[in-house]
């Protein structure tokens, strides 16, 4: 007895030890599809969501073939020798959009065509047969791209699958849309025309270690924007840390809105202010109307600066040009209540003066004559006259002062240059010395 309990007690282990073996042999086989055989590729993705990951093997032993990089990790960059990794970047740009000038910030949709060469992840083709298979993003090495000008990207697939050939070829689309930063060139707002850029890092690797060879690619087909691309360029940085490339987008306003929600509302009062001056300067509606003119002006030009951008280096010259055109209303109403001032006083002085003669007055009571109301009538026309002789002149003087500033304004729009300040950054880059 006692020598037949040990014995029952290692058959029985014997028993449980070979239906899990069995049944695990059965889970495997059970896994079939795309899955199955990318997990057969060593991979190690879980069955089930409650299954752990494990350690795959190298990739040539997954084939059967023996190679002196079997310890090399797939999630490290592949090794090119001495020489970087080249890395072929195709940058489609289909859509820009969302061009916000208040923000200086652009929205753009961008498709991204990586390419390069990993030899460990080759195969013999004459062992097996399939000349192209797709693998996880999470699975073999990929360079990572942030975009410095980026406030936010949003990538349109999650989990993209690289597409790998029997040669070590990787190929892998990333879909993005992204919003950035960028310097817009507003001097000659709403004509403005400006490049905003996108530059991509490989933060995770060195100059030493990858390069890229870029190209880009427009199909932007639709133009029915404020904002239209008229030019697309992409270069490889040179002297950086890390190895980056940079799309260059160049925008061109339309200026279609600007125009007629800022130009010609700001010509047309103007307009209507020099032929308010036509109005006799004794009128009541005169003085009306040119108060009227001012606060409608003042109003245009409140909501004028909330949709006008500002920069520290260079405003859009349409700052200065409407800030001119409140001037001048602001004068020509002013000069008018001056002057209609000037006249009521006069005209009020003029009719309760007192008579020099008032017994000469009561004598000649039947016969005034001439003298009786030439003088009161000879001294109000007398200042009536020099009120409308100074807004003539002043009328005058006006109209060549709102064409000269109208001729001043178009050659400095033609002519004028303002080189924006250089930031912080490119006078010392990379925190290094200032730049001579």
């Amino acid at each position: 007895m006692a020598l037949q309990l040990p014995l029952h007690l290692a058959l029985l282990g014997l028993g449980i030890a070979g239906s899990l073996v069995q049944g695990r042999s059965l889970h495997a086989s059970a896994a079939g599809g795309r899955l199955g055989e990318v997990r057969a590729l060593g991979f190690g993705f879980p069955r089930y969501p409650d299954e752990r990951y494990f350690h795959p093997p190298a990739w040539p032993t997954l084939f059967g073939l023996q190679s002196p990089e079997v310890t090399q990790d797939p999630l490290q960059i592949p090794s090119n020798g001495s020489a970087p990794l080249l890395v072929t970047v195709q940058v489609f740009v289909s859509n820009v959009f969302n061009v916000d000038i208040l923000r200086y910030t652009v929205s753009s949709v961008l498709l991204l065509r990586l390419s390069w060469l990993d030899t460990r992840l080759a195969w013999n083709a004459s062992v097996r047969t399939q000349h192209a298979i797709t693998l996880p993003w999470d699975s073999i090495w990929i360079p990572g791209l942030t975009i410095q000008e980026a406030l936010w990207v949003d990538w349109r697939d999650q989990s993209p699958r690289a597409r790998v050939d029997a040669n070590g070829n990787v190929e892998l689309y990333l879909a993005l849309t992204t919003e950035t930063n960028c310097d817009f060139e507003l001097l000659r707002f709403p004509r403005d025309q400006s490049n905003c850029s996108l530059s991509f890092y490989a933060l995770s690797n060195t100059v030493m270690e990858l390069a890229f060879q870029a190209h880009a690619v427009n199909e932007i087909v639709s133009v029915k924007r404020e904002y239209v691309v008229q030019d697309l360029k992409i270069q490889v940085l040179p002297q950086q840390l890390v190895p980056c490339f940079q799309v260059t987008l160049s925008l061109q306003n339309t200026a279609l809105k600007a125009i007629i929600a800022l130009l010609v509302p700001g010509e047309a009062l103007l307009l209507a202010d020099v032929c308010g001056g036509l109005l006799p300067l004794g009128a009541p509606e005169r003085l009306g109307y040119k108060v009227t003119l001012l606060l409608s002006y003042l109003v245009f030009h409140s909501s004028l600066v909330q949709a006008l951008p500002s920069s520290s280096s260079c405003n859009p010259l349409l700052i200065y040009f409407f800030t001119v055109l409140l001037l001048l209303l602001f004068l020509s109403t002013v000069e008018t209540v001056l002057l209609t001032g000037v006249q009521a006083y006069s005209s009020r002085g003029t009719q309760i003066s007192p008579s020099p003669c008032p017994r000469s007055g009561q004598r000649d009571h039947g016969d005034p004559g001439p003298s009786s109301q030439g003088a009161p009538g000879g001294r109000k026309g007398s200042g009536k006259s020099w009120a409308e002789a100074a807004d003539s002149i002043f009328f005058l003087a006006y109209v060549a002062g709102v064409v000269c500033s109208q001729a001043i304004f178009v050659g400095i729009w033609m002519w004028a240059v303002c080189k924006s300040d250089p930031a912080p950054g490119e006078a010392a880059p990379h925190g290094g010395q200032p730049r001579l």
